[in-house]
């Protein structure tokens, strides 16, 4: 075969086959005999190179990279952007420690990306100390050098820096906007208060006068930051205004599936039924974003028609689907219907149960009253429960007045308790007091005091509770918190 493989076959074969898996190697050895080191060839090599699934043969692109010329930006830039981040990374840092290339903005650009891409506490400094050499040697003619920025710092949690290179930028294009937007809405932790401040810059971008239009990824993140929260007016407009100026709801299957799940957290389930019935095209997050809202308005049997709907227009359900189906279950005392969700879930549509399955099954059958089975649920789980399983059976059994199993339970709680001072964990005052609950409940004074006294000789505390009222105006949401 190698002996068949000319230069020009070389070169037609690198450009004509996108993956060229099987010669690729023969390729390679031809171009070495030929002695070609032209910069677009070797690029697409390499690229070849990273495309494989065996890290054997994405090594090779290293060993391409060294033989054309190690001093080459482009070749360097091809090399970082087609690796995978962690390996990108590794590329850069030795490129940057043998000090021969010259970065460009695109080698900030392809390695703040990765970056974004593999977000941890070391890539979070490489990234801030790339910022500050891009700062000091003025990088910034290219505006996805700082939109890049943005993207990198909103996933590495550090929105505060996100917004500073955003506010600092003296262009921005949509791209820019929509890394801003996208990043507060990828907030987990304080999400209402990074949603509201989502919406707040839409508006900015909206009375921008560089006339910047949004585009269907910004009507996105605003549509799920209005559902994060619960603003129905907003959500309402917003959709009105991407019918008008970006696309029609029912054409786009994304924008349709937040704005069912909006309406069916707004507490609109007509208006999110309305959207998903006018869809043109329905993927598994539309069907399971409908049976959400079924679930979280209390119609179990609804929710389970729309999973035989689903399967007679050729949808497969995925692991979420069947998570909120076992919460429209609970919430509509369907028992034998989630049981038999739950056996047929593996066998019949492939999907493995995991932790919050479980626990669904066993919030079903406590709720029920269904005690002892549900113990036994647990017991004979493939996988060890954890610590919320257990609080859910702890919290059915105060509720049904089973103050034998309660302990027998809570006891357990504690047991875990243990286990995480043994692994410098903060013990928590919950299960404690669940458990003298329990005893309250069936009137066990002294089993009540001598739980307490035991939280007191370990110096655990019993946590506050805390109240939160929410006051809406034209814009956005307050939240006022209350301890007591």
């Amino acid at each position: 075969m190698a002996s068949t493989l000319r230069r020009p076959n070389c070169i037609s074969m690198l450009y004509s086959s996108p993956k060229p898996s099987s010669h690729i190697q023969q390729i390679h050895a031809r171009l070495i005999i030929n002695g070609l080191k032209s910069p677009p060839l070797v690029a697409k090599l390499i690229e070849h190179y990273c495309g494989s699934s065996n890290q054997r043969i994405v090594n090779n692109a290293r060993s391409v990279f060294q033989y054309a010329d190690k001093r080459d930006v482009f070749l360097f830039n091809t090399l970082v952007r087609c690796c995978q981040p962690k390996d990108s990374i590794l590329v850069f840092r030795s490129g940057f420690a043998g000090g021969d290339i010259v970065f460009d903005d695109y080698t900030y650009i392809f390695i703040l990306g990765a970056c974004a891409r593999f977000p941890s506490a070391s890539t979070l400094m490489l990234g801030t100390q790339l910022h500050a050499r891009i700062v000091k040697h003025g990088v910034t003619s290219n505006i996805m050098v700082p939109t890049t920025g943005i993207h990198f710092y909103a996933n590495n949690k550090d929105i505060a820096s996100a917004r500073k290179v955003f506010d600092e930028m003296s262009e921005r294009s949509i791209v820019t906007w929509n890394a801003m937007i996208t990043g507060y809405c990828s907030q987990k932790e304080g999400s209402k208060q990074h949603a509201r401040r989502a919406l707040l810059l839409f508006q900015d971008m909206l009375v921008d006068k560089t006339g910047v239009t949004p585009t269907d990824t910004t009507m996105l993140c605003v549509i799920s930051a209005a559902s994060q929260l619960g603003m129905l007016e907003t959500g309402a407009s917003l959709h009105g205004f991407a019918e008008k100026t970006v696309r029609v709801p029912e054409d786009d299957v994304y924008i349709g599936t937040a704005l069912v799940d909006m309406y069916s957290k707004c507490g609109c389930l007509e208006s999110a039924l309305l959207v998903f019935r006018r869809m043109n095209k329905k993927n598994v997050l539309t069907w399971t974003a409908m049976i959400t809202g079924q679930a979280i308005h209390g119609k179990g049997e609804q929710a389970l028609a729309l999973l035989h709907e689903m399967g007679a227009n050729g949808m497969k359900p995925n692991a979420a689907t069947f998570t909120s189906l076992f919460s429209a279950c609970c919430h509509a005392g369907l028992v034998q219907e989630g049981l038999g969700l739950f056996r047929g879930m593996n066998k019949k549509l492939g999907v493995t149960p995991n932790m919050q399955h479980y626990g669904c099954i066993v919030d079903l059958l406590g709720r029920a009253g269904r005690l002892k089975e549900a113990y036994d649920f647990i017991m004979g789980m493939p996988i060890r429960a954890d610590a919320v399983l257990w609080r859910s059976l702890l919290g059915a059994c105060k509720i049904h007045g089973e103050t034998a199993m309660g302990e027998k339970v809570g006891k357990l709680l504690l047991q875990l308790q243990e286990q995480r001072c043994r692994d410098d964990l903060t013990p928590r005052s919950q299960d404690y007091v669940a458990l003298s609950n329990v005893y309250a409940s069936a009137e066990r004074w002294n089993e009540v005091e001598t739980v307490r006294k035991e939280m007191r000789v370990k110096g655990i505390l019993n946590q506050a509770g805390c109240s939160k009222v929410q006051t809406v105006s034209n814009t956005f949401v307050e939240d006022f918190e209350y301890s007591s």
